[in-house]
């Protein structure tokens, strides 16, 4: 899970990277970098769970899914307005939302596999 964790630091950092870009000129172009905030804990926290100590790995990756939970449920208002966009409705700053609902799914899809990981490895510890 540690690998999968920087894996999904660097689509993070990569997606802020191209927000960026798309959007620095704007006013609020620098929000476009949170996402590579998110994706540069996620990739400290998934190098330091890359140990073959066990309690260390676990509370590294414990660190790792509470940013990903975090960065998933700060997004939300993003999803909420790209929903109200695919509705025909017009919001505020559209660019904006579409780049939290990019994040939020990449968050979740993580917390996601993550959680099953947890489950996976509790059953395993119990059998």
């Amino acid at each position: 899970m540690a690998k999968l964790t920087i894996g999904f630091g660097v689509v993070l950092i990569l997606l802020s990277a191209v927000a960026y870009t798309q959007l620095g000129q704007h006013s609020h172009g620098i929000h476009s970098l949170i996402p590579g905030a998110f994706g540069l804990l996620l990739v400290i926290f998934g190098a330091l769970a890359n140990t073959p100590v066990a309690k260390k790995r676990m509370l590294f990756m414990h660190i790792a899914v509470t940013v990903g939970l975090l960065g998933f449920l700060g997004t939300i208002p993003g999803i909420l307005g790209v929903l109200q966009m695919a509705s025909g409705h017009s919001i505020l700053r559209p660019e904006a939302a579409k780049v939290q609902a990019i994040m939020g799914t990449i968050c979740l899809v993580y917390v996601l596999l993550c959680v099953r990981s947890f489950i996976a490895a509790r059953r395993a510890r119990l059998v």
